[in-house]
Order: C-alpha cells, then sequence, then structure tokens
C-alpha cells in the first residue's frame, strides 16, 4: 500500500474511532440520565453515529475502517469512566451529560476540520465527512441549548 493511500486510511480510522467513542459515550450518557426525553436525545444519537459509520466504510471497502464491532478507544473508555464519576457526583445527571456531549462534539469537529483540510482524501469522501461534520455542529448546538434550558 502506497504511503497516500496509507496516510487517508489512518486519518479516516480516526474518525472511526471519534464516532465509535460517540456511540459509546451517548450509550453511556443515555444509561446516565434521568429524563426519558434527555435518554431519547442520546439514544437517536447513537443511531445516527451508526449511520456514520456505515456511509464512511460503505464510501470506502477497500480501506480497512475498523471491524463490526463498536469498541471505541483506550481515551474514550477512560472519557467514559469520567462521566459515571460526574454523573454520581452531580446534582443533575441530565446536565452533566450534555456538558459531555457538547465536549464531545467539539472533540469531533476538531477530528473532521483536520481530515477534511488533508488534499488527498477522495472527493466522494469529503462530501460524506462535510455532511457528517454539518450534522455534529447541528447536534452541538442542540446540546447547548437543551443544557441552558436545564
Amino acid at each position: 500500500m502506497n504511503a497516500d493511500v496509507k496516510s487517508i486510511e489512518q486519518s479516516l480510522q480516526e474518525v472511526v474511532d471519534k464516532n465509535e467513542d460517540a456511540i459509546k459515550g451517548f450509550e453511556k450518557a443515555a444509561e446516565n440520565s434521568k429524563e426519558r426525553s434527555t435518554k431519547s436525545y442520546f439514544l437517536g444519537r447513537i443511531e445516527n453515529r451508526k449511520q456514520f459509520l456505515k456511509q464512511l466504510k460503505n464510501a470506502v471497502p477497500e480501506l480497512k475502517l475498523g471491524n463490526e464491532k463498536i469498541e471505541g478507544t483506550t481515551s474514550g473508555a477512560v472519557h467514559r469512566s469520567w462521566m459515571d464519576v460526574k454523573a454520581f457526583f452531580s446534582g443533575d445527571n441530565d446536565e452533566a451529560m450534555l456538558e459531555e456531549a457538547v465536549r464531545g462534539d467539539k472533540s469531533a469537529l476538531k477530528e473532521y476540520n483536520e481530515v477534511l483540510a488533508e488534499t488527498m482524501v477522495p472527493a466522494r469522501v469529503r462530501v460524506i465527512l462535510r455532511e457528517q461534520k454539518s450534522t455534529i455542529q447541528n447536534d452541538l448546538e442542540t446540546s447547548d441549548i437543551l443544557e441552558d434550558f436545564r
């Protein structure tokens, strides 16, 4: 495999990892949330991010972008442990989980921006990444609004 393809594969794998961490994080947020509406919000975001993974993997099937099992990263696991601690000590679990969703979305946007800045990303993948980034930006705004109303 040439170096350019390997670089693209590595960059896209980081986006896949970020989405797997988001899925696991939203599962933890839903688990720690008390209100049904907040749980439902996080469950919807899980399905959304699973769709992101399918889109990316289908766009470049020739690349090895993880397996079917959603595992997440070690740093993501540490963050999810922090979410449990925060929920335990928080007077308002739902607000605490929304705060963590905001943090995660900001981190995801940074990752998307870095990959989109690369010149060798195939056009079809670039379109998908821009659409996903736009969705994450909208989710970030929604999380901010929900957090403000708490």
